[in-house]
């Protein structure tokens, strides 16, 4: 009988599946490296727990942190737009303030509102298992959205609503410093590359945001609602994976 498969490969497996893709090969498993003493634990970064969502952290990484932190504590008092008068939480990132790869969205639904953390409803899921799908953690990126508060009905931030907010993800995106930028969907696509392309247009491309090479893909919530688009997300990340690969 075979061993039950680890649940975090069964979820990866299940993904594959869903891609379209069949068969899979794995290498034969290399002997186990000799195990290493754990690190001696750091102090914790309280100051900067709620905008990161990672501690403990060290060197710049904890510069970047301290500024995100700042930050977000601006956000959570802001009224520049009419979307601060329904919010619960302002939704403002999380993640590695370090990562290589950062996740650009469009804004909080129902669930993001309620928790104040980006992704974390049935999107937020499907994200979590792209994320692993290309060897990463929710961990180890950073995850944030155009406008950090949820707009009513979840419709499309309107474009003062964005403009309100636009200030505070350049500056995400400047102090996180992410080697790949991946705007999902169109709202997120068309504010950072300033057009109003379709998003089937741009995506699979490469753009730069800042200097940041970007891959524009779809929506987690659109390939909820259309299954089909799973296969051409997954063709854009591995795109992504592969770039972080060769630098």
């Amino acid at each position: 009988m075979r061993p039950p498969l680890q649940p975090a490969l069964a979820d990866l497996l299940a993904y594959l599946g869903e891609m379209g893709y069949g068969d899979l090969y794995v290498d034969a498993p290399r002997a186990a490296a000799r195990p290493q003493a754990p690190a001696p634990p750091q102090e914790p970064v309280a100051a900067v727990a709620a905008a990161t969502a990672v501690a403990p952290l060290s060197g710049e990484a904890v510069a970047r942190a301290s500024e995100l932190a700042t930050l977000a504590g601006a956000a959570a008092g802001c009224t520049r737009c009419r979307l601060s008068e329904g919010r619960t939480h302002v939704v403002f990132g999380t993640g590695n303030p370090a990562a290589e790869l950062m996740f650009v969205g469009e804004g909080p639904g129902a669930e993001e509102d309620r928790q104040g953390l980006p992704f974390v409803g049935a999107a937020g899921e499907l994200l979590n298992r792209i994320i692993q799908a290309i060897e990463k953690t929710r961990d180890e990126v950073y995850i944030a959205n155009v406008v950090k508060c949820r707009p009513p009905g979840n419709r499309d931030p309107q474009p003062d609503e964005v403009t309100a907010c636009r200030g505070y993800l350049d500056r995400q995106i400047a102090l996180v410093r992410p080697r790949v930028l991946v705007a999902l969907g169109r709202v997120a696509a068309q504010t950072l590359l300033g057009n109003d392309s379709p998003i089937g247009r741009m995506r699979g491309q490469w753009f730069r945001v800042q200097g940041i090479p970007t891959m524009v893909t779809y929506h987690p919530a659109a390939l909820l609602r259309n299954p089909a688009l799973k296969r051409p997300t997954w063709e854009d990340m591995q795109q992504v994976r592969d770039f972080l690969r060769s630098c």
